[in-house]
C-alpha cells in the first residue's frame, strides 16, 4: 500500500487553509458543571460548527477521564469550577489529549495573575471566567472555533527523546520500544516509535508489526511531509501506540533528502505528545540530524570496557537541545565476565542513572513473541517506568509547584511547551 498516496485526500478546515483534519475527529467537545454555561455555549458556539457543539455535563476530571478513552477533538472546552488543583489537573489533562489541541477554559476563577498561568504558563488558548455571557464567548472564543485565531505552532508540540546503545547488541531497541509501550499503553499518552534503521531496524519486528514503507518515502520527498502522512505512514501498534519504520533492500542506499529528519519531527510533534527515536550509534546524516532534534538523549550501555569508551566519546559530542546531558542505563548488570556497576561508574567518573539486569531467557522470548517485555517482567517493567519518569520533562512551572500535593508520577509539559527545555 502507497501510504503516500493518501496525503492528497483532506479535508480543509474552517478557515480555507490546507490542514488536514482527520475523519475520527470531532471539531469541538465541551465539559461544564452546569446548566446555564452549557446553555450560552450551545448557544453562542452552534452557528460557528459544521456539527452541533458536543457539550458534556462534567468538570476537568470528566474532560481527564473522557480523553483518556477517545480521539482529542480539535477543539476542547473544559470547566475547572470546583477543582482545587485546577492548574495541575489542566497539566495533567495535557498529557492525554494530542499536543495541537486548542483547549479553551472557564472557570470561576478571576484576576490578571490566574489568566496568565492559564494561558502562558500551561498553554491554553483563552480563559473566561463565569457566569458566561453569550456576546464574551463570541468575542472570546469564537475566533479559535472558526480556525482564524492566531496560534504559537512553532513552541507547540510533543517531546522528543532519542534512545541510543553506543555499541550493536545493548539492547537500546528492546528499551525504545518498550519505553514507547509504557508510555502509549500503560499510561495512554499519544505515542509513536521511530526506527530509522532502514537496513537492521528490529523496532516493528518486536511489537510484531510490518515496517511498512511511509518512512523511506518521507525521508526521499519531505515536501509532502505533514501530520497526515506522517500519522498515515506510522504501524497501529495500539489505541495510542503507532511504530514508524522501514525496510531497504540489502545492497541500496536509501535517499536521504536534506531536512527532512526535522520536517517529519515537526509533523509527529503536532500529533503526539512523545516521540521515541531508536537511533543507532553512528556516522550518518540521518541519525546525526535525528539526534539533534531530540529534546532527551538516553545512551544505553553493557557492563564492558568497550561500552564503557564509547559512552565517553559520545557524551564528548552530544548534542541534546538546551545541552540536556544524556541519561546513562546500564544494561545486562550480571552478564558473565561483565564488569560491577562501581566499576562502570568509576570509569565514567558519575552515577548511572538507571540499571537493568541481565535477563537474555526472558527478553528474547518476548522478542520471539512480538510481546513487550513490560508486559510479562517485572524487574524490566520497574527500570522502564523509573525511565519513563526521568525522560517525561519537568511539567507544571516552578511557581506553580507549591499549589499541588506530591505526584508519583514525573510532570508533564504543557500542551504548547511539552517539548520545551529550560
Amino acid at each position: 500500500m502507497d501510504n503516500t498516496a493518501e496525503i492528497d485526500h483532506r479535508e480543509m478546515d474552517l478557515n480555507g487553509a490546507g490542514n488536514p483534519l482527520r475523519h475520527d475527529r470531532r471539531h469541538l467537545i465541551a465539559f461544564v458543571t452546569d446548566t446555564g454555561s452549557e446553555q450560552v455555549l450551545r448557544a453562542s458556539l452552534s452557528d460557528m460548527l459544521p456539527e452541533p457543539p458536543d457539550i458534556r455535563r462534567g468538570g476537568i476530571r470528566a474532560a481527564h477521564v473522557a480523553m483518556l478513552k477517545t480521539t482529542s477533538p480539535r477543539i476542547l472546552v473544559v470547566d475547572i469550577s470546583g477543582e482545587e488543583h485546577a492548574l495541575k489537573a489542566l497539566a495533567d489533562l495535557a498529557t492525554v489529549v494530542e499536543p495541537d489541541v486548542c483547549v479553551l477554559v472557564i472557570g470561576e476563577h478571576e484576576g490578571m495573575e490566574f489568566y496568565r498561568e492559564i494561558t502562558r504558563g500551561l498553554g491554553a488558548a483563552d480563559y473566561l471566567p463565569k457566569p458566561l455571557a453569550r456576546d464574551l464567548v463570541t468575542r472570546h472564543f469564537g475566533g479559535f472555533v472558526m480556525g482564524r485565531a492566531p496560534s504559537s505552532t512553532s513552541a507547540m508540540g510533543g517531546r522528543v527523546l532519542a534512545v541510543t546503545g553506543v555499541r550493536g547488541g545493548c539492547g537500546a531497541s528492546s528499551i525504545a520500544t518498550n519505553l514507547a509501550w509504557h508510555f502509549g499503553v500503560t499510561l495512554r499518552h499519544h505515542t509513536v516509535l521511530v526506527d530509522p534503521d532502514l537496513y537492521r531496524g528490529n523496532a516493528a519486528f518486536l511489537l510484531n508489526l510490518p515496517p511498512g514503507d511511509g518512512l523511506v518515502a518521507a525521508l526521499e520527498s519531505p515536501l509532502r511531509i505533514d501530520t497526515l502522512l506522517a500519522e498515515r505512514a506510522a504501524q497501529p501498534a495500539a489505541e495510542r501506540l503507532h511504530v514508524l519504520a522501514g525496510e531497504s533492500s540489502v545492497g541500496s542506499l536509501p535517499v536521504y533528502a536534506t531536512g527532512a529528519a526535522e520536517t517529519l519531527i515537526n509533523a509527529l510533534r503536532k500529533r503526539y505528545n512523545f516521540i521515541i527515536l531508536d537511533v543507532p550509534f553512528a556516522p550518518v546524516p540521518l541519525y546525526r540530524d535525528l539526534l539533534a532534534l531530540a529534546h532527551q538523549q538516553v545512551l544505553v550501555m553493557e557492563p564492558s570496557l568497550v561500552s564503557l569508551r564509547d559512552v565517553l566519546r559520545f557524551n564528548a559530542v552530544s548534542t541534546a537541545q538546551g545541552g540536556t546531558p544524556p541519561l546513562i542505563v546500564l544494561n545486562r548488570l550480571g552478564i558473565p565476565g561483565g564488569l560491577t556497576r562501581r566499576q562502570v561508574e568509576d570509569g565514567l567518573k558519575r552515577k548511572v542513572d538507571l540499571v537493568l539486569p541481565d535477563l537474555p531467557r526472558q527478553l528474547r522470548g518476548a522478542a520471539n513473541l512480538g510481546e513487550p517485555a513490560v508486559v510479562a517482567i517485572a524487574p524490566y517493567r520497574k527500570v522502564i517506568s523509573e525511565l519513563s519518569r526521568a525522560v517525561a520533562g519537568a511539567g507544571l512551572l516552578d511557581s506553580l509547584a507549591a499549589s499541588a500535593p506530591p505526584e508519583p508520577a514525573a510532570k508533564r509539559k504543557s500542551w504548547f511547551r511539552s517539548g520545551k527545555t529550560k
